[in-house]
C-alpha cells in the first residue's frame, strides 16, 4: 500500500504519521490542480480524524484510468473515477481490455455537467437553435467533446449542423465574450472558472434540455444521470437549468471490509460540509444524488448505510 503524505494547499497536511493509527489507507485522486485531489485529501482527512483505528492520505495520480487499476490491485483503497470509465472496469470495456477490475461503488460524489454557454442576448434557447452557429465542443479528444458528440447525435444533431470549434474552456470562455463563436459545450463539475470568470464580463445564458433530449442521451449512454443546475450558480442566471452529468464516483476494491466501508460512508454524508468548505463540487454529494446516478453496484458496506437511513436502494445497486 502506497502512504504518500501530500499538502492540501498551502498549510493542511492531508494525512497524519503512522504512529498514530493502526492501519492508513490511501485514496487515489488525480492531478493537485482538479477536483479530485482537494476532496479526496478532505476525506482522507476526515477519516483520520474519525475512524478509530485509521488515518488516511491522498495520492497524486493520472485519475480515472489508472485509478480503477490501483483499487483492482489494492495499491490504493479507495479511488474517485468519473463513471464512464468506474462502469467499464467494472464490466470489462474496452479501455480495461475486457479485463473486469474488482471495483464497487461506495457513493457518486458530484457531477461533470454538461453545460451549454452563450450570451444572454445570442437568440440561442434550445439544443436545436445550435444549428448553423458557431459553436465549440471542447478540445480534441476531451470528455467534453465525447460527451457533447453523444448528446447531440442521440438527439438526432451532429457537429456537423453548425460550424464546429475545438477549444479548451479558457478558449471557449474568451472566444464568447469576443463574439468569436456562439456557444460552447462544457462537461466540468460547476461552478467552473472558466464560466464564472466570463459571467463577470458578459451577461450569459445557459442552455436547458427537454425531458425528452435528457431520455434520448440516457437511453444510449448508461452513465448520463438527469441534473439541475441551481439558480445561482453563476452570475446573472436565475433560474435551475436542466441538463446531464456524468457522476464522480467514490470507489473501492470488494475486498474492503464492510465494517469499514459502513463507517467510510457514513462519515462522508455526515461530515459533507467539511468537504463542501473545501470545494463547492460536494454541494452535490447527498444520498439522492448517490442513488440516482452511481453506475455500478454498492459495497454491501456503503448498502448497509444507506438502508440505515431510510434511503432506498435501487436493485441495480446491489451485487
Amino acid at each position: 500500500m502506497r502512504k504518500l503524505f501530500l499538502a492540501l494547499g498551502a498549510t493542511a497536511l492531508i494525512g497524519v504519521s503512522p504512529a498514530q493509527a493502526d492501519t492508513n489507507l490511501s485514496i487515489a485522486t488525480g492531478g493537485t490542480g482538479g477536483t479530485y485531489y482537494p476532496l479526496g485529501g478532505g476525506l482522507a482527512e476526515l477519516i483520520s480524524q474519525h475512524i478509530e483505528g485509521y488515518s488516511a492520505v491522498a495520492e497524486v495520480t493520472g485519475a480515472s484510468v489508472e485509478n480503477m487499476g490501483l483499487v483492482h490491485r489494492q495499491d490504493s483503497d479507495l479511488a474517485i473515477a468519473l463513471a464512464d470509465t468506474v462502469h467499464q472496469a467494472y464490466n470489462g470495456g474496452d479501455r480495461f481490455n475486457g479485463n473486469k477490475l474488482d471495483v464497487l461503488a461506495i457513493a457518486s460524489l458530484y457531477p461533470n455537467a454538461v453545460q451549454i454557454v452563450t450570451l444572454a442576448d445570442s437568440g440561442i434557447k434550445s439544443l436545436a437553435d445550435l444549428a448553423g452557429k458557431r459553436v465549440s465542443v471542447g478540445a480534441p479528444g476531451s470528455g467534453t467533446e465525447v460527451n457533447a458528440k453523444a448528446l447531440l447525435e442521440t438527439n438526432g444533431m451532429s457537429f456537423d449542423d453548425f460550424d464546429e470549434r475545438g477549444l479548451n474552456f479558457n478558449e471557449s470562455a474568451d472566444a464568447i465574450r469576443d463574439g468569436d463563436i456562439d456557444a460552447g459545450f462544457w462537461s466540468v463539475g460547476p461552478p467552473t472558472s472558466s464560466i464564472v470568470s466570463l459571467a463577470t464580463t458578459r451577461d450569459i445564458a445557459l442552455i436547458s434540455l427537454s425531458e425528452k433530449e435528457i431520455a434520448n442521451a440516457r437511453a444510449e449512454v448508461p452513465v448520463f444521470a438527469p441534473y439541475k443546475l441551481r439558480a445561482g450558480a453563476y452570475e446573472g442566471v436565475d433560474t435551475d437549468i436542466s441538463t446531464i452529468g456524468i457522476p464522480n464516483v467514490l470507489t473501492v476494491n470488494s475486498a474492503m471490509s464492510e465494517d469499514l466501508a459502513y463507517k467510510i460512508t457514513k462519515l462522508l454524508f455526515e461530515k459533507v460540509e467539511a468537504l463542501r468548505a473545501i470545494h463547492p463540487a460536494a454541494d452535490d454529494t447527498t444520498v439522492e444524488f448517490s442513488l440516482d446516478s452511481t453506475p455500478i453496484p454498492l459495497h454491501p458496506g456503503a448498502i448497509r448505510y444507506y438502508e440505515e437511513i431510510g434511503a432506498e436502494v435501487p436493485e441495480a445497486l446491489r451485487q
